[in-house]
């Protein structure tokens, strides 16, 4: 299958693991991509259970055919695509792997994206049919890879690092997610989940730490009304901490 011939680069953003806030960090750096003047679009690839609709203040939006191509909806500067936006978001989604793929494959291939120097995949957790079908289907450029920092965490995150090895897509880097806890009162900040995770993850796959995200409640009510921190908050230290990771992963395709 050949690549959208509008589309630069296919960075894949995973985690083995549900819960580190993979699909929060996905939609920060698409949006921290774009703030940096790259032309960015997100494909929410959770087929289960889509969230950036809803992240980008995009719920009850579907896109319009045109020409027999979807039509991405457009949100804070960027492109996007997800299985939220076709279906009814009460509905079960009873489907077997191979329906899954072939859907995933479908909203890529059948969504009319414009010119695009970086596609965002959101991937659901583990190493399923999603992952295996976009790997081995798709020409993916890097994986970048959010873990937080405890060892239990880790445990998963590997067994994703191990599935990029084996189908050699290049791993970009480690994002630790929720690496410290920031109080919005008092502004202090504590290693609540432990310290380190990230930095064994790398020295383990010889990568580097592309950043660290602090958990605080600011980041979660902002991303999900809609408004991640990037767009409604741009001056603060959550956002210039996705826009420092945006240009480090830019950085790896310049050149």
């Amino acid at each position: 299958m050949q690549q959208n011939a509008t589309i630069k680069h296919i960075i894949a953003i995973a985690s083995g693991k549900g819960g580190v806030g993979k699909s929060t960090v996905a939609v920060n750096l698409a949006l921290a991509l774009a703030k940096e003047g790259a032309r960015t679009g997100i494909l929410d690839a959770d087929i289960y259970g889509p969230s950036q609709p809803a992240m980008l203040g995009a719920s009850g939006e579907r896109p319009v055919l045109k020409e027999k191509k979807f039509q991405p909806i457009e949100r804070h500067g960027i492109q996007s695509m997800s299985i939220g936006y076709l279906i009814d978001p009460n509905a079960a989604m009873m489907w077997r792997g191979p329906m899954i793929g072939k859907a995933m494959e479908q909203m890529l291939h059948d969504t009319q994206w414009g010119d695009l120097d970086y596609l965002i995949v959101d991937l659901p957790p583990g190493t399923g049919d999603i992952q295996l079908s976009l790997c081995q289907k798709i020409p993916v450029s890097g994986a970048v890879i959010v873990t937080t920092p405890q060892d239990l965490a880790l445990l998963d995150v590997t067994r994703a690092c191990e599935m990029f090895v084996k189908l050699k897509v290049p791993i970009l880097g480690i994002v630790e997610n929720m690496s410290l806890y920031h109080c919005p009162h008092c502004g202090h900040e504590e290693a609540i989940f432990g310290e380190g995770g990230a930095a064994k993850l790398a020295r383990q796959y010889g990568v580097n730490v592309l950043g660290a995200i602090p958990l605080a409640i600011s980041i979660r009510e902002m991303t999900d009304s809609g408004q991640p921190p990037v767009v409604q908050e741009p001056d603060s230290h959550y956002a210039k901490a996705f826009r420092e990771i945006a240009r480090t992963i830019a950085s790896k395709f310049r050149g």
